[in-house]
């Protein structure tokens, strides 16, 4: 595309050449390619313009930018544009061809479940014979199922990788998306460009405020999806709900707790592998079975019923379809295990109230003790989450170990000490920590008795460790199954001897 033409579509002034071609953009200005157009952003601690002659050095045709600086050369076109995260989100729109406008796009939002419910909702769309894509936390998948990651390690991705994977779906056949948006896509404008059909909202609960400030400010971001979409689905046991009504331009709500909702669910049964409900929908109720523990997923799976609805599926194919769903991998995933073995779990909580959650769930189906294996992220994570999480893992667990969790920067040994502070002011001693991950789970695994349930939480389905400055290949799974063989090794070792 000319970038007279880019700077036309998006009403952009121009001074300089519009015959240049312009055939990418980034606002990374080691990722520019020939051809891109570099976005110059001026961040908190970094300012764009200063990496315009690297960005140009790689092949950068033009710059767009809130003003050159004083002093500063750029010997390609400069284009002023009012917001530049909006310039870097539209400008990758344009160039894709706006994909989602092909596409029916679900978004889904929220502090707690939104990759459950993106994942079930994706499943029930393709269960409805829907070529369904999915950009999630735990990668991106195209009709065809098989999960991709992107190439940055964010819930949602930047804006170019957005509508990259979008133009991808659209190639690849898909009718539908699911897109997960966290609140920092929301905020930072990487899912500025898309053409929501609907938008999910499952609660809001503390999290992310060394970002956005305030939980003011991390409603405010997290709403803008709402705001955004034609459609929406809410929660109304979620206290922020009232605040987003008269925000939605058109709505449907649910409830799992029993208030009063278009989408309800009642006579819950919670079973070692499933979960049992009676639905209630505005067609009336259905049977429901979803594979899952933990009561809290008929939250999830009436969010993303309701979604799903909204983009025309019919109802009795959605509760066939819940019966179906295999899982989310790193959410209350079990390891397989062997007779005589506890039963580990592996689970991405990673907040207090998201913890409290997993441990109440697999507490009602624990016959021994319940342990509680975590930690807590460094660098520039929210530090405020460290006691609370302390202080929830030793009162809902019989025991816990603190560990590592992406300390990055961060001295791990402050981090223990605040979850461990969390722990102390509630006079509770039930804990210990142990700082590498690996031998901490080495540790509780081959602790536990055989009735014990054992949940790893925190890491999930990520695959890297953020330890030091050092970022090294993780797998939870993995990590759980070794521990488990060490287990039945040593038993046997000791059988041997005796």
């Amino acid at each position: 595309m000319r970038l007279g033409d880019l700077a036309a579509a998006l009403e952009l002034p121009l001074d300089g050449d519009p015959s240049v071609e312009v055939t990418g953009v980034t606002h990374q200005a080691d990722w520019a390619r020939p051809g891109d157009a570099f976005v110059a952003i001026r961040g908190a601690r970094v300012d764009g313009h200063t990496f315009i002659s690297q960005a140009i050095e790689r092949g950068a045709v033009a710059v767009f930018g809130e003003g050159l600086p004083q002093g500063t050369d750029c010997p390609v076109p400069y284009v002023v544009v009012p917001a530049a995260r909006a310039a870097l989100a539209d400008a990758a729109a344009e160039l894709a061809g706006h994909p989602s406008r092909g596409l029916q796009i679900l978004g889904v939002t929220g502090t707690d479940g939104k990759t459950t419910t993106s994942c079930l909702a994706r499943h029930l769309l393709r269960h409805a014979g829907r070529a369904t894509g999915l950009l999630s936390t735990i990668g991106y998948e195209l009709p065809d199922g098989v999960l991709r990651q992107p190439p940055t390690h964010f819930t949602t991705p930047e804006a170019p990788q957005v509508q990259q994977i979008l133009a991808d779906e659209v190639a690849a056949g898909a009718e539908a998306v699911v897109v997960e948006s966290s609140s920092h896509a929301l905020a930072l404008d990487r899912v500025r460009a898309v053409d929501f059909d609907g938008a999910v909202w499952t609660n809001l609960t503390g999290e992310h405020l060394d970002f956005h400030g305030s939980m003011e400010g991390y409603f405010a971001d997290k709403a803008k999806l709402v705001q955004r979409a034609p459609f929406a689905v809410l929660n109304v046991d979620d206290e922020w709900t009232d605040r987003l009504l008269p925000m939605a331009a058109s709505h449907t709500t649910y409830s799992a707790e029993g208030a009063d909702a278009d989408w309800t669910a009642t006579d819950v049964v919670e079973g070692p592998d499933d979960l049992r409900f009676s639905l209630h929908t505005p067609a009336g109720t259905f049977e429901a079975v979803l594979p899952m523990i933990g009561r809290f997923n008929v939250a999830n799976a009436l969010a993303a019923v309701a979604g799903a609805h909204a983009l025309g599926i019919e109802i009795p194919t959605l509760v066939a379809g819940l019966a179906t769903f295999g899982g989310v991998p790193g959410r209350m995933e079990m390891v397989e295990r062997q007779e005589g073995e506890p039963r580990v779990i592996v689970d991405f909580a990673h907040t207090a109230p998201s913890l409290e959650k997993a441990l109440a769930t697999v507490r009602v189906t624990t016959e021994g003790r319940l342990w509680v294996l975590l930690g807590s992220a460094g660098g520039p994570r929210d530090p405020s989450k460290r006691a609370p999480l302390g202080e929830a893992a030793t009162r809902m667990a019989d025991l816990a170990i603190f560990t590592e969790e992406d300390h990055r920067d961060t001295p791990l040994q402050d981090i223990l000490d605040e979850m461990e502070r969390g722990a102390r002011e509630t006079g509770r001693d039930n804990y210990v920590s142990i700082g590498n991950r690996r031998e901490a789970i080495e540790y509780v695994v081959s602790a536990a008795s055989p009735s014990d349930t054992v949940v790893l939480a925190g890491k999930g389905p990520e695959e890297t460790l953020e330890r030091d400055t050092e970022t090294i290949p993780w797998d939870e799974m993995s990590e759980a199954r070794r521990a488990l063989q060490l287990r039945r090794d040593a038993l046997a070792a000791e059988a041997a001897e005796g």
